[in-house]
């Protein structure tokens, strides 16, 4: 539990802490102006707690904690990647019982997204206001890709890269110049922290993760029926030109949640939020704080 005045710190300097939850030691980081509901991220593919844009984080901060941290099997935390987003959801809810959260805003991106809305059916009085991120439904069509994955998805993940971050490049950002240099001044944030940095991932995590995204994807069922009970206000955000989760997913989900706000960005992929970081983190902080 935080033994330390949260609001000292930045995405740069906040201490990795861990707290223990159903037999599995999650790792996060919490820092941030305290007296609002905090807001707990749920991270994408293949991420670690250092797989976030530090402006956006603390932009965030100035206004109401943030928590992020590393679910079950994912680099410093302990135990096992289920391979469905429902047992994702579990040991999510469970870290955040073990922090003595009664109710939290939650973001969620891309595969995070899709974790966070199973947390919104199973918990719903859990969380007041939610923001989804580059992410799809369940019964989402990936157009073609393998498994509910993208084309372009495989192809990018499994390209090479030298040096090996710019792989976000390809994946949070378009080819144009403009996009490519919103890019590279994403990943001189990405790597200013330098001290204290999270562990790599294992290479049991992408298999799992990718088993959750197919199974997520071939849910049976009314496609978008669990959607419509969803009553929280939603942000909904994406670029106008995501090839990893199509952009017509978050179009889906703002159609059928009964309290969603859709925001696209132009010439923006997957990573529209950390093209238009501050932006986003003004309409994120207007959302949050509104009624």
């Amino acid at each position: 539990m935080s033994t330390f005045a949260t609001g000292t710190y930045s995405a740069i300097t906040v201490p990795t802490q861990f707290v223990e939850a159903n037999g599995i030691r999650f790792a996060y980081r919490r820092w941030g102006r305290q007296g609002k509901l905090p807001l707990v991220f749920n991270q994408h593919f293949t991420g670690n707690l250092d797989n976030w844009d530090p402006a956006v984080l603390d932009g965030l901060a100035e206004e109401r904690e943030v928590i992020l941290f590393n679910n079950a099997g994912i680099a410093s935390s302990t135990g096992e990647v289920p391979s469905t987003f429902a047992g994702m959801a579990k040991n999510a809810e469970s870290f955040i019982d073990a922090l003595g959260l009664k109710q939290i805003d939650m973001l969620g991106f891309s595969l995070g997204g899709m974790v966070a809305q199973q947390i919104v059916v199973d918990r719903p009085e859990l969380v007041h206001k939610l923001i989804l991120i580059g992410t799809a439904p369940r019964n989402h069509d990936a157009g073609g890709g393998e498994g509910h994955i993208t084309s372009e998805t495989a192809a990018v993940f499994g390209a090479a890269y030298n040096p090996p971050e710019n792989l976000w490049l390809k994946v949070f950002f378009t080819d144009s110049e403009k996009s490519q240099e919103a890019g590279r001044k994403f990943l001189r944030r990405y790597l200013s922290r330098t001290v204290d940095r999270d562990a790599p991932i294992s290479d049991k995590v992408a298999p799992a993760q990718i088993a959750a995204i197919g199974e997520w994807g071939a849910q049976p069922g009314e496609r978008f029926a669990y959607l419509k009970e969803i009553k929280q206000p939603t942000l909904v955000v994406n670029g106008t030109h995501d090839v990893i989760v199509y952009t017509v997913n978050s179009l889906h989900l703002a159609q059928n949640l009964p309290n969603a706000k859709l925001i696209l960005y132009p010439d923006a992929s997957h990573g529209s939020w950390y093209q238009y970081q501050e932006d986003f983190v003004f309409e994120a902080n207007r959302f949050l704080d509104g009624e």
